[in-house]
Order: structure tokens, then sequence, then C-alpha cells
């Protein structure tokens, strides 16, 4: 079959991003928790997300620069935010999270979460999620276009939050399907992680 040549210097506004936010597929999400320096709390998702680094545990996260974004104001401004993974029980509220709301109003309210303190870091939990992480961020780097492009926002994992249903302690293991995670794919599609099976990785 023959393939379509796309030139990325002739694609329209946007267009990049459709194609590209469309093939890589499934995307996990960051439920990003964050804390302005009054206090505010703020809670947004994030699929342009993924751990980089396992020693000590490395995320990332990219959101936009355009505009006022909440998210990556606190975490320029305290250097810290937690990710809240999210299942198929909080789908529904992580996306009303990603509506915009009226000014001084909570995600958390907006979407009937609750708000838990971390143990070593301002920024606050989702207490429905499975599992959590507290993390600081090491470094920011502007990323893409000077007006429209992202943050490319890294942190490092202080602290972890497990439901003790899904890890085993002895073996550090993730019940996989008892996690019941959800991926991101194009506009407003998702996927769950329960069609799963085992492919050895060869010596």
């Amino acid at each position: 079959m023959k393939k379509h040549q796309l030139n990325v210097a002739d694609l329209k506004p946007g267009e990049g991003y459709k194609i590209g936010s469309a093939l890589i597929v499934p995307r996990p999400i960051g439920w990003i928790g964050t804390r302005d320096r009054e206090g505010a709390a703020n809670l947004a998702p994030y699929s342009f997300f993924n751990m980089v680094a396992g020693s000590p545990p490395m995320f990332v996260f990219s959101p936009g620069r355009g505009g006022r974004k909440d998210t990556l104001a606190n975490v320029r401004e305290t250097g810290e935010f937690t990710l809240n993974i999210v299942t198929e029980e909080v789908g529904e509220a992580m996306n009303l999270t990603a509506a915009s709301i009226e000014a001084g109003e909570s995600e958390f309210e907006h979407a009937g979460l609750t708000e838990v303190a971390s143990e070593r870091i301002g920024a606050p939990m989702v207490a429905e999620c499975k599992a959590n992480f507290e993390c600081v961020v090491t470094q920011i780097v502007d990323i893409g276009h000077a007006e429209q492009g992202n943050a490319l926002v890294i942190g490092e994992a202080v602290m972890m939050h497990v439901r003790e249903d899904i890890i085993d302690l002895d073996t550090m293991r993730i019940d996989q399907p008892n996690l019941k995670a959800l991926g991101r794919h194009a506009g407003n599609t998702y996927s769950r992680s329960t069609d799963q099976y085992d492919l050895t990785r060869p010596p």
C-alpha cells in the first residue's frame, strides 16, 4: 500500500499535532496535581507524559506554553507536583478536570474528588487514585515554537503511594489487570488496558 508523504513544513497549524497524537497511541495519562504560592490547588491531565528513568524514578510531562497555564506556572514557582495514576474508576473525573472552570474554583471540587496532602511536598494528591507519586522538578525545558510550543517538565519521584491490593511487596510487582489503567487516543477516544498478553524478551 502506498504511503502519503507529508512534509512537516507544508502542514497547516495543528495538523502535525493531529496526526502525531493519533498515531502515537495509546498514550499514558499524567494527572498532575500542583499548588500555587497562595495555596490554591490545581489538577489537570496530560497525555504528553511518560516515565523516562528508573533510578531514581523520573517522569516527564509537557504542558503548552500558550496563554495562562496554571500547572506550568505552579511547577515553575514551587518546583513540585504529584502524579496521580488514571484508571477506569477515575476516568470520568479525570475528563472533568480537563475543562476550563471558573477562576478560584477547585478542579477537585468540580470533579467530586478528594484532595489529600502529600508527605514530603506541598502539592495535593487525588485520594481516589490507586497510586500517586510525589515529585520534585529537576528541569524545565522550553521546546517547540516560541509562542505556541510546550515546556518539558522533568520530575523526580521522592515518595510513592500504592494501594495494597495492586502491589506485591515481596516482588514489587504491580497487578496489571487489577490496576485497570486508561490510555489516551485521538479526540475523545480512550482505551482500557484489559486486553493484555505476554511476549517473552529474547536472550
